[in-house]
């Protein structure tokens, strides 16, 4: 089996320093990142491998352990405790006496009979090995999804194709523009059996009408010639919901807002609630006159 060393994972000799450890780690992750390198399972394999050699070579007790009994360092214990008892008289190879670790000692060299005989001491076959290789979180994707603001107002489903997957996902009504919506597991592989990344999805809502949004509130400006607005009446407009009739009241001043309860944009994730929409009169002066109703005009101003 290969034996990892450390050093050399990190380019770095067995007299480097802790600045050097660190200095050395900080670079290749840089180069090696999973986000980095989304699609290159090489990387994912070097980053791992890189994070392994820095966890043990960054602290001393590890280091000082993986120094004399290089891959095995976490039975550094073990191989202590067999040898102190051999130095007792006890023979834990049964029989054959001795100092059951001697020729096991560790070398820079090849040491594949010091790990078997580890494995057969501590039980299974380089499964311990590979229960240490460190797990590691997928990528996450970012993804920006253009949505009218009439397919904002309401709930629906929409497919998504992301890294060539089409991703069916319910956009909840009320979504606003900036949005970030999280879906979780949709993003890279994870490396080693890690969990998978996530997919973030910023939401951009296009205004395809008439209506100003804030928050869940509209607002819209509403014409109305001079004569509704002096004697009152009604008016149709439109709303996200449908068309309605509103009554206008005798003497409308220029500017006047009414507040229709109800009839706003839906609120996220509140099923049936919505803001409120108001709606501003602008009273619209005749462009042109006949001679009689310039007639009519000039007597109401003597009246």
């Amino acid at each position: 089996m290969d034996f990892v060393d450390y050093y050399k994972t990190l380019g770095l000799d067995k007299n480097a320093s802790a600045d050097d450890i660190k200095k050395a780690y900080r670079k290749l992750a840089r180069k090696l990142h999973p986000d980095l390198n989304p699609n290159d399972k090489e990387a994912h394999r070097k980053f791992q491998q890189i994070n392994e050699a820095n966890e043990v070579l960054s602290d001393p007790e590890k280091r000082k352990k993986y120094d004399q009994y290089g891959e095995n360092w976490k039975h550094a214990e073990q191989y202590e405790q067999a040898r102190q008892q051999s130095g007792r008289g006890h023979d834990p190879t049964g029989g054959f006496g001795g100092d059951p670790f001697q020729q096991y000692t560790y070398s820079s060299g090849d040491e594949s009979d010091f790990s078997d005989f580890f494995e057969s001491l501590f039980g299974g076959t380089g499964g311990g090995r590979r229960s240490s290789r460190a797990r590691y979180r997928g990528q996450d994707y970012q993804a920006e999804l253009h949505l009218p603001l009439t397919e904002a107002y309401r709930t629906h489903k929409q497919t998504l194709t992301v890294h060539s997957k089409q991703v069916r996902i319910t956009i909840p009504a009320g979504v606003e523009n900036g949005q970030v919506i999280r879906l979780r597991g949709y993003g890279g592989e994870g490396v080693n059996g890690g969990p998978a990344g996530d997919l973030l999805i910023t939401f951009v809502i296009d205004n395809n009408t008439s209506f100003r949004r804030d928050g869940n509130n509209l607002y819209k400006t509403e014409e109305i010639d001079l004569y509704t607005a002096v004697l009152g009446g009604e008016k149709t407009i439109d709303t996200l919901d449908g068309k309605i009739k509103l009554k206008v009241a005798p003497y409308t001043q220029n500017g006047t807002t009414v507040r229709l309860k109800g009839k706003g944009f839906a609120v996220y994730k509140k099923d049936g609630e919505y803001g409120d929409l108001y709606v501003t009169w602008q009273v619209k002066l005749p462009t042109h006159l006949t001679e009689r109703g310039k007639q009519l005009f000039t007597e109401l101003s003597k009246l």
